[in-house]
């Protein structure tokens, strides 16, 4: 069993560098590179024999005393084999863009945190980074105390980083005023969910994903969520029906449904996302207007944290293995990837 799992993961690896190795400049006329180049590097401590290195950006401009807001953003498999790295692969760095920073809230700006697993050690957000990416965390805001609002810090991430964004809140449920996992690679079951009720959720996922099932995956862990939540009018579930770029080109995988959050859930065009549907815990559709969209959503929720670093890896629920996808699922999700996209190619009804 344990040599299937190996041979899994890693045919699950090759598929994704093969798929998620694309432009981030595709469908969008904000210069990535130029964006990149203002984030910065850092380090957090050493925890449980692991430190965490990290890129961010920070809105905070001379004598100035400001509170802002924190975003956490978790990148997925093969997207930390070496630093830096956890910018190229998605469009995250549009939120340091002054477009994106003018739409959070009275503060005009937030910080925008990326940290990088340590996958040269073999560690694909685990489970032992849990404390250690807390204390990375925890750091930073110490670094940055006269200018971080504790009370409102939010955390998203996709795939792997949709995994672990589930995780951190679980774990620590008292710090986040908000997540938004992207096509997470974990389910939640209902003492997980349970950890969550206060807490509002977005998630976004593509129908066909290939790697993350939509159907015995990320619906099972809304499902339980939406089943215990305190707050469903606040929580949201965006499904892409087909994964593409804001400007309506499909992405080379049904698995990319990043790029709409980093996006900030509008077309190029500033209207509806392609193939986009998005409904709250409710069940009802929800409308987005620009520019009210994902960064809005998030600045709108606060939490009552203090600020208090952690001493542990917080809730015992947070470290357990959760529902993994099936390889059953995996590959019927891909055939009706392919399935679709062959018909769109050849414009079949």
């Amino acid at each position: 069993m344990k040599t299937v799992k190996k041979l899994l993961f890693a045919l699950i690896t090759i598929f994704i560098i093969c798929t998620v190795g694309v432009s981030a400049l595709a469908g969008s006329e904000l210069d990535a590179d130029l964006l990149r180049s203002s984030f910065t590097f850092g380090v957090g401590p050493e925890t449980d024999g692991y430190s965490i290195d990290y890129r961010y950006f920070s809105p905070v401009k001379e004598n100035d005393d400001t509170k802002y807001p924190v975003v956490i953003w978790l990148h997925g498999l093969s997207d930390g084999e070496y630093e830096g790295k956890q910018l190229t692969n998605n469009n995250i760095v549009y939120w340091a863009s002054d477009e994106y920073q003018s739409r959070f809230g009275e503060s005009g700006g937030a910080f925008i945190f990326v940290p990088r697993s340590l996958e040269e050690k073999d560690l694909f957000w685990s489970d032992s980074l849990i404390y250690p990416l807390r204390a990375a965390i925890d750091d930073f805001i110490a670094q940055n105390k006269d200018n971080v609002d504790v009370s409102r810090i939010y955390i998203g991430g996709y795939s792997m980083g949709g995994r672990m964004t589930y995780k951190m809140a679980v774990s620590y449920p008292e710090m986040f005023a908000a997540i938004f996992p992207v096509c997470p690679a974990w389910s939640p079951d209902d003492s997980a969910a349970q950890k969550l009720t206060d807490i509002p959720v977005w998630v976004t996922s593509g129908k066909l994903d290939p790697l993350v099932s939509y159907y015995t995956m990320v619906n099972v862990g809304w499902k339980n969520i939406t089943e215990q939540t305190n707050c469903p009018e606040s929580c949201r579930f965006s499904t892409l029906s087909l994964t593409a770029y804001a400007d309506g080109k499909l992405t080379s995988s049904a698995h990319h449904a990043w790029y709409a959050v980093n996006n900030d859930m509008f077309s190029s065009e500033n209207g509806a996302y392609p193939y986009m549907k998005t409904v709250d815990g409710n069940g009802n559709t929800v409308e987005l207007a620009y520019p009210d969209g994902m960064i809005s959503w998030l600045t709108s929720f606060t939490s009552d944290y203090d600020g208090q670093p952690a001493t542990d890896s917080g809730n015992e629920e947070g470290k357990g293995e959760g529902k993994p996808a099936s390889l059953a699922a995996i590959i019927l999700s891909w055939i009706r990837s392919v399935f679709v996209r062959l018909k769109n190619i050849f414009n079949i009804k």
